[in-house]
């Protein structure tokens, strides 16, 4: 069997290690967490897959409620374990791992335990496009990865019924989403596989030159089968799909938008702002801070339209929104700028960093059925093990809705030095494969991608008033997100108040504006980790500046930051005040 390393072999060397090399806490630590890695490959095998675990690679998982009720109690049984570990008598390097999985494995009981995880899909992600997307996280470089993927390809039945049944139960709970956010929602589902199924996402690695270890005759005989299961298996499941939205979800989505008003709904909010910040901020408090930064944002973008010879921001805004100079009239235009941007920005990245990762990225079109319902740009990680680059996805939908303004502001935030530059160097990390592969806390790895626009500016990236107004937009659109995602699901806010504010404030297109609305709605929380995480980021590096002075180097400051790969804020603040008194301590040696 062609494999990078085995489950099996994980699990067999676990169940032979004689007892007494496990006496320390922190081999039974060690132990633990192995054990908690091999049944996430277990449970995510398309996961394990694209870690270069192949054990799994004729299976898809169980998203069925009594498989996570079942995980659940696992988890439970491993927290439990977890606790019986003396924490005191862990050495420092260990007590990360202990606080990590801690917070993993209680969140992830604690979320099972809400009626909303019937709630499976957002304006953001679905299973059919999840599932649609299979071919881009893959490999296919032999004739058991053709084989593996068709074979997932003919499971696909299952998995729609169960995702279809647990949303129906949804439905008669009542846990749905506002018909605010639903407009054009089908054509996510109908635009999947059209005529001519050559053309969808599924056949995808058919379109791309033949592997070496493929032969002519296998490779022909694989696009063939792929050919009849997208029309004889996937199509019927995509029509079935879409006329149970039409006649059964659509007709019973909420009037109101707020997750507050669904009955636990209030407790479900407080849960993701946990969740998702890693902070214990009120809904109220988090409003607040998000007025005040947008109030000192509006100074400094009043600033840049003074400067652009404009009388008031708003005039500038007018103009960067209208004036078509800004504006891209092809795809094949946007793409170009973007790539060039980001090449530039390739170029800079050793003068702000010491450590780089070795995997690269690429950018690609967002696929059309979801591009004009979804955000301007997303990044999607890569695979060291099955060597798979990283993906910087650009929306070449609406162009007059997106401007070359901000295309600074965005690679910086989607490629490098923000997502991919993160992402890519925590998988290279020296550390437990929960950490390098599972740990991703939303404010951290958002907050870096905002972090990482403002470094723009040390970089010469906003070199006009167009890009510098860009990027103060972008940064007011992530305070804005804490005044109108607080202000939907904690206030009482209408989707026409938060679409007001967004567009009061920032200079997003009304599109950008509109998906972006629908997003916070159907997907409480997850906005409000970007501007808080960057705050936190932006004060360590003041604190570090002020108490190293002249001995502040801030590539060594950012590779500090990154090195322990994504952390609660709370564990990164102990860190970096580690990394000051070391870099004290050096100094005076």
């Amino acid at each position: 069997m062609r494999t990078r390393f085995s489950v099996l072999a994980i699990a067999a060397a676990i169940a032979f290690t004689p007892v007494e090399a496990f006496s320390a806490p922190q081999d039974d630590l060690a132990t633990l967490m192995d054990e908690i890695w091999v049944a996430a490959l277990r449970e995510s095998p398309i996961f394990a897959t694209t870690v270069g675990v192949r054990d799994y690679d004729d299976q898809v998982g169980d998203i069925s409620l009594a498989a996570e009720d079942r995980r659940a109690v696992e988890a439970q049984a491993f927290l439990d374990r977890l606790h019986s570990i003396p924490e005191a008598e862990l050495p420092l390097a260990s007590l990360t791992d202990y606080g990590i999985v801690e917070r993993l494995l209680s969140e992830s009981i604690e979320a099972n335990g809400f009626p909303q995880r019937s709630m499976l899909f957002t304006t953001y992600s679905g299973w059919h496009q999840n599932f649609a997307g299979l071919a881009s996280s893959l490999p296919f470089q032999t004739p058991a990865d053709f084989e593996s993927y068709l074979t997932r390809l003919r499971q696909y039945p299952t998995i729609n019924d169960e995702a279809i049944a647990i949303s129906t139960q949804a439905v008669e709970g009542g846990y749905t989403l506002p018909c605010a956010v639903l407009d054009g929602y089908e054509t996510s589902i109908s635009g999947v596989i059209g005529d001519d199924v050559m053309q969808s996402r599924f056949y995808e690695p058919f379109t791309r030159p033949r592997p070496a270890a493929v032969s002519e005759v296998q490779f022909a005989r694989f696009a063939s089968e792929a050919r009849s299961i997208i029309t004889d298996v996937l199509a019927p499941e995509y029509r079935h799909h879409l006329d149970w939205y039409t006649t059964t979800y659509h007709p019973a989505c909420r009037q109101e938008i707020g997750i507050s008003s669904q009955p636990g709904g209030a407790e479900y909010y407080a849960f993701q702002i946990r969740r998702m910040t890693t902070t214990d901020l009120t809904a109220q408090q988090i409003h607040q801070i998000g007025l005040d930064e947008a109030a000192r944002i509006r100074t400094e973008m009043e600033a840049v339209a003074t400067e652009a010879g404009f009388e008031s921001r708003e005039a500038f805004i007018e103009h960067l929104r209208t004036d078509p100079q800004y504006f891209a009239e092809t795809p094949e235009e946007l793409m170009a700028a973007t790539a060039l941007q980001a090449k530039q920005i390739d170029g800079l990245m050793p003068t702000m960093f010491a450590t780089l990762p070795r995997l690269p990225y690429g950018i690609r079109a967002i696929p059309d059925e979801i591009a004009e319902g979804t955000t301007t740009a997303y990044y999607s990680s890569g695979s060291p093990e099955t060597g798979i680059a990283g993906t910087y996805y650009v929306n070449t939908s609406l162009l007059d809705q997106r401007p070359l303004w901000e295309i600074p502001a965005l690679s910086a935030h989607e490629g490098v030095p923000g997502h991919h530059n993160q992402i890519a160097l925590q998988q290279e990390l020296d550390l437990h494969p929960i950490r390098r592969n599972l740990a991703f806390f939303t404010a951290f790895t958002e907050g870096w991608g905002l972090y990482a626009e403002r470094l723009g500016i040390e970089m010469g990236l906003y070199d006009t008033p167009a890009k510098n107004m860009g990027r103060l937009s972008y940064e007011m659109w992530r305070a804005a997100r804490l005044v109108v995602d607080t202000g939907i699901h904690a206030m009482g806010w209408s989707k026409e108040r938060a679409v007001a504010f967004m567009r009061d404030n920032t200079a997003l297109s009304d599109a950008n504006i509109d998906a972006e609305v629908n997003r916070y709605i159907s997907w409480p929380g997850q906005a409000l980790a970007y501007k808080l995480g960057e705050l936190r980021i932006r004060a360590l590096r003041a604190r570090a500046e002020a108490a190293l002075g002249e001995r502040f180097d801030v590539r060594l400051f950012h590779d500090a930051v990154l090195g322990q790969g994504s952390v609660p804020l709370d564990v990164l603040e102990q860190q970096i005040d580690v990394w000051i008194a070391e870099r004290q301590a050096a100094a005076t040696n």
